[in-house]
């Protein structure tokens, strides 16, 4: 926060006496909705056969899902790539065989079952668990009133100014500029894949929604 340093524009000074601040705003709440990548990576130096694997295996995956109660349109393709990989022997390029990668995003609004969706699916042949992200349906609505934090943070930095230097301020601020907005975990999450089946332990916690405001007051000496 700081107050316009007129320098040697006196007069400008006297016109347009501001004091602009920026004002935070945070709140937290319960995440409602998660997803979590889940997928199938194979190796082999034959492209088609290495192919052919990873599709029964990221079948596998996809109908343990199901049956375990996932909705097929809860899941879709998130990544599917095929790349050819190399070892190198004294600066020589020596193929190795081909990677395939099949990445599945698995949405859930359900967030007591994520470990075990993450256990089922590594029963069924993934052997790869990434991305674990919890968010809210309902994050406008949240960050409007993260935004009406800030404004009022804004405002009362704006006043401890004006009243700090014996001046009176104007409440109603002459230009707001609604600088950005985060969500992110309010705590870190916390992922125990266990080498047991059935003990995937995965805690959501709670999200941290910010807004930032920039604004202007415009301020005058007490009885001027």
């Amino acid at each position: 926060m700081y107050i316009q340093n007129p320098g040697n524009l006196n007069t400008l000074s006297q016109q347009n006496n501001l004091i602009k601040v920026r004002g935070e705003g945070e709140i937290t709440v319960q995440p409602d909705t998660a997803s979590v990548n889940l997928g199938v990576v194979t190796e082999s130096k034959e492209l088609i056969g290495a192919q052919q694997q990873n599709s029964i295996a990221a079948n596998k995956v996809i109908d343990s899902l199901i049956r375990s109660g996932i909705d097929r349109n809860q899941i879709q393709t998130f990544d599917y790539r095929i790349e050819p990989e190399y070892d190198y022997n004294q600066g020589t390029q020596i193929f190795r065989g081909y990677k395939i990668t099949h990445i599945l995003q698995v949405k859930l609004e359900d967030l007591t079952i994520i470990g075990k969706v993450v256990d089922t699916a590594v029963q069924n042949g993934a052997n790869y668990v990434a991305n674990v992200q919890f968010t809210t349906r309902y994050k406008e609505t949240y960050y409007q009133q993260a935004l009406s934090v800030a404004l009022n943070n804004a405002s009362n930095k704006a006043m401890t100014i004006a009243n700090t230097l014996r001046v009176t301020l104007n409440p109603t601020p002459l230009l707001v500029i609604e600088v950005g907005d985060i969500i992110q975990p309010y705590e870190s999450q916390q992922f125990a894949f266990a080498k047991v089946a059935s003990n995937t332990q995965i805690q959501p916690g709670q999200l941290m929604i910010k807004a930032s405001v920039s604004a202007e007051y415009n301020y005058h000496p007490i009885g001027g």
